[in-house]
């Protein structure tokens, strides 16, 4: 391991939430992939189920018991840690004491929200903070918004440097929520004020750019004949991600823009979607509706391993600038849960092990880890490749 420091911690990865559904997939994966002489732990709430984790895994990993309604114990749980990852959600109402702890202690901080109200909320409450311990906050390390992110940053790598550059995401995916999502998902349809208040304050306090220019603006539904595919703007957070990633590397040229989209190949299944979502937007608002539909699928619950071993997700990029043209794909297999969880065990194992930039603060997975990352999943068998160019 060559990132030397805060070795008088006694864990160089702590994982927080590690008995939860994606926390366990989680733990297998590094129990399997973690390299010799990595010091890492489990924590969570029950010592008792971390303890049968632990001996169900037969690793060598330590046990930590931290709840988020004490935040002793996670400050306690940060101190102990180079790096703590949680899968503890949803993170509003659940992830700031220890966003706090580990951007006060130099803790660097990994987790898989896709909650663009905690994201915003975090960088103006603890990003100064973390400037200051040289703590890294990363956010977002999942499926929300890796895939995303990383493939945008490897699209404009394929394109020529200092020039406007465009790039278009399209996303198809065969695969099942877990409760976890769900509930993140209605808690995001249930608090639009609230986001759209957070992400108002974090605009007054991020600083703009100068010279440079990068945006990601809601695309109109469309036919795209790129992909052979009707494009619906998707309302997650992968485009904010993509677009802080942009503004903080000078690669992305002087005026970068990026469009994120579902693709769909029939008509009647892209109205059908819009439908869907927007169903569950105005169900959201009403609290017996918001209840009823929470009771479906309860938080710490997910598909079977059958299932999973049948989904996947591939993102289609687009990119243009120069006068080149380039299309690339990410791909890989079950994009919420297994693949969610070889992603942020790889992130949190980048952040401990790897060379990385200098980077502190609230920063993205292309920022923090780019280059790194993005080899680490291609050896683990998530695939980034260009398709075609012109």
């Amino acid at each position: 391991m060559s990132k030397p420091n805060r070795t008088d911690r006694p864990y160089d990865i702590v994982l927080f939430g590690a008995t939860g559904f994606v926390g366990t997939l989680t733990a297998e994966y590094l129990a399997a992939h973690a390299p010799e002489g990595l010091r890492w732990a489990i924590a969570g709430r029950s010592e008792a189920k971390l303890e049968a984790l632990r001996e169900r895994l037969g690793a060598d990993a330590g046990v930590l018991r931290a709840d988020v309604s004490d935040p002793a114990s996670l400050r306690a749980l940060a101190g102990q840690a180079r790096v703590v990852a949680t899968t503890v959600g949803p993170y509003i109402r659940h992830g700031e004491d220890l966003v706090a702890a580990c951007a006060d202690l130099g803790t660097d901080y990994l987790d898989i929200t896709g909650e663009p109200e905690f994201v915003d909320l975090t960088y103006v409450r603890h990003d100064a903070r973390a400037r200051e311990t040289g703590a890294r906050l990363v956010h977002a390390v999942g499926f929300d918004s890796v895939p995303h992110d990383l493939g945008a940053y490897f699209t404009v790598r394929q394109l020529p440097e200092g020039v406007p550059l465009t790039v278009d995401g399209f996303v198809t995916a065969d695969a099942a929520f877990s409760g976890g999502t769900f509930a993140s998902a209605l808690g995001q349809f249930a608090r639009g004020r609230q986001m759209a208040a957070a992400a108002r304050d974090r605009g007054r306090h991020e600083p703009r750019l100068m010279e440079r220019r990068a945006t990601a603006p809601v695309g109109a539904p469309r036919f795209a004949p790129e992909v052979g595919a009707w494009a619906l703007p998707l309302p997650t957070i992968d485009p904010q991600i993509v677009r802080r990633s942009a503004k903080a590397l000078a690669r992305y040229g002087p005026d970068f823009r990026y469009r994120h989209y579902a693709a769909v190949r029939h008509l009647p299944m892209a109205v059908g979607g819009i439908a869907a979502v927007g169903t569950l937007a105005v169900a959201a608002q009403l609290p017996p509706a918001r209840r009823w539909l929470s009771d479906r699928l309860k938080p710490g619950e997910g598909p079977s391993a059958e299932k999973r071993a049948r989904s996947w997700f591939s993102v289609r990029f687009v990119g243009e600038g120069g006068g080149r043209r380039v299309f690339t794909e990410v791909s890989g297999g079950d994009p919420g849960y297994d693949e969610t969880a070889k992603m942020f065990a790889e992130g949190a194992l980048a952040l401990a092990c790897d060379d990385l930039p200098a980077t502190a603060g609230q920063v993205t997975t292309a920022v923090a880890m780019g280059d790194a990352l993005t080899e680490r999943l291609v050896r683990a068998g998530i695939r980034f490749r260009v398709a075609a160019s012109r």
